[in-house]
C-alpha cells in the first residue's frame, strides 16, 4: 500500500462494565486475531487504563490502529467483520471506529438499525 491510497481507523473496544482487564486483554486479543485475516496493517495503540485495572500493555487498553487500502472493497470488509465479531460475543461490547474526526459506534443493535448506520458510515469514508 502507497501512502496516498491508504486509511487509517482508529478502533476502541470498549467492555461490557463488568468486565476486568483480563476479560478486555482477551477480546482484544481476539478482535486482533480476526482482524489479522484481512488485507490490513495493525497496531496497538495505548489508550486508557480500564478503572480499577492494574498495569496493562497497551494492547489491554483497548485500542487498534488499522491501515487499509483506500480501493478494493477493504473498507466494508473491516466494517462487516467488526459487525459479525460483535454479534458473537457473550457480552454487550461496543467498539468506536473512528476516521478523520467522524466516529462511530458500533454494538449490538438490530440488524436494520446497525445496517443504516454502517452504509452512512461507509459512503462518507469509502
Amino acid at each position: 500500500m502507497t501512502e496516498s491510497d491508504t486509511r487509517s481507523a482508529l478502533l476502541r473496544l470498549e467492555a461490557e462494565d463488568d468486565a476486568d482487564a483480563e476479560e478486555l486483554d482477551r477480546l482484544v486479543r481476539r478482535l486482533r486475531a480476526e482482524l489479522g485475516e484481512l488485507d490490513v496493517d495493525l497496531r496497538a495503540v495505548p489508550g486508557e487504563v480500564p478503572p480499577g485495572a492494574k498495569a496493562v500493555d497497551p494492547v489491554t487498553a483497548g485500542s487498534l490502529l488499522v491501515a487499509f487500502s483506500a480501493a478494493g472493497g477493504v473498507f466494508p470488509g473491516l466494517v462487516e467483520t467488526l459487525r459479525e465479531w460483535l454479534g458473537r460475543q457473550a457480552g454487550k461490547h461496543r467498539i468506536k471506529m473512528t476516521i478523520d474526526g467522524d466516529t462511530v459506534e458500533l454494538e449490538r443493535a438490530t440488524s436494520a438499525e446497525r445496517q443504516q448506520l454502517i452504509e452512512a458510515f461507509v459512503r462518507r469514508h469509502g
